[in-house]
């Protein structure tokens, strides 16, 4: 990671994570400060949660790709192991889950981390889907069998499936138009990874300050009482916005930064309120505990799980 670009989108990231620390330390000397000490609670969570994730990442892109697959097929396999864990099983899905962890998640970012396009796109929702509904029937137990192979099928399409399109986005041979000639773009395409990540935890923050500020439509009171159509509008504008001013980091001209930026922030958000539902139907608050402050590790990535193959998929059509 030796070009000017990367080093200063990420040393900017971290520049804007200390000056939020320093807010928050004040914040927590001066409690009588008039602000809502729930909102600056949950704002300290989430820093601690922002601290770690953009340091694990900066760690991973200066280390190099082979690190970055092995980090994103971690939070994977950990985000899956939440999941299933929410869901209920019975002692025939346990061999078609051995199955999952052992076999189809290393074998997705295998088949990513070595440019399998073909085959990393219909690997999941064809081959391991099938094989999970047919191993499970070998097991003899057909009571709810469509809701549990459906549960298994929705974690590894989610956790799995979604989440390699992340660091898929490594190995996208990028073009560029200039004038009338179309030509390899010479930027790093770590800093396209980075753009995904920090567009979608600036839409989020956002939604939650503007909801905080502004919020009193709430979309889906059932689902969560925190996610307004204000926050909704606000963060998607503000991540527009943020995108846009950081299209030199990208092979967009400033115009499809914004638009790509709108598109990761409206599916992030669609995201959020998805995993929310589940956490809710499971009657929980949190999928897990790992991420110290801030629940779970799923908690973290439900957007970028969204976002990350919609990005991929529209990166790699008008820009391959």
């Amino acid at each position: 990671m030796d070009d000017w670009k990367t080093m200063a989108l990420v040393g900017g990231v971290l520049a804007i994570l200390a000056s939020a620390t320093g807010v928050s330390q004040f914040l927590n000397r001066h409690p009588d400060s008039g602000l809502n000490a729930a909102a600056v609670r949950v704002f300290n969570q989430r820093l601690k949660a922002w601290w770690l994730m953009c340091s694990v990442l900066a760690t991973a892109f200066w280390i190099g790709n082979g690190v970055t697959f092995a980090l994103f097929g971690f939070i994977s396999f950990w985000g899956l192991r939440e999941f299933i864990t929410l869901t209920p099983t019975r002692m025939g899905d346990h061999r078609a889950l051995f199955w999952v962890f052992a076999v189809f998640t290393p074998a997705q970012y295998f088949l990513v981390g070595f440019d399998q396009y073909g085959l990393f796109t219909v690997f999941i929702p064809v081959y391991a889907f099938l094989f999970i509904q047919a191993r499970v029937a070998f097991s003899g137990d057909y009571k709810r069998f469509l809701e549990r192979t459906a549960k298994i099928q929705a974690g590894l399409l989610i956790c799995v499936y979604s989440l390699s399109h992340a660091p898929a986005l490594l190995k996208l041979k990028l073009m560029v138009h200039d004038g009338e000639e179309v030509k390899a773009w010479v930027g790093n395409n770590m800093l396209l990874l980075f753009f995904l990540v920090l567009i979608v935890q600036i839409g989020e923050a956002m939604q939650f300050l503007w909801s905080k500020l502004l919020g009193k439509r709430v979309i889906a009171p059932a689902i969560s009482h925190n996610r307004t159509w204000e926050g909704f509008l606000g963060g998607v504008g503000c991540s527009t916005l943020a995108g846009a001013a950081l299209w030199w980091a990208t092979p967009f001209e400033p115009w499809v930064a914004a638009l790509m930026s709108m598109i990761i922030s409206i599916m992030g958000f669609a995201g959020g309120m998805t995993m929310s539902a589940i956490k809710r139907d499971r009657g929980v608050k949190d999928y897990g505990t790992l991420v110290e402050g801030h629940s779970g590790v799923l908690d973290r990535i439900d957007s970028i799980c969204f976002a990350a193959p919609v990005f991929f998929h529209l990166t790699r059509a008008f820009y391959t």
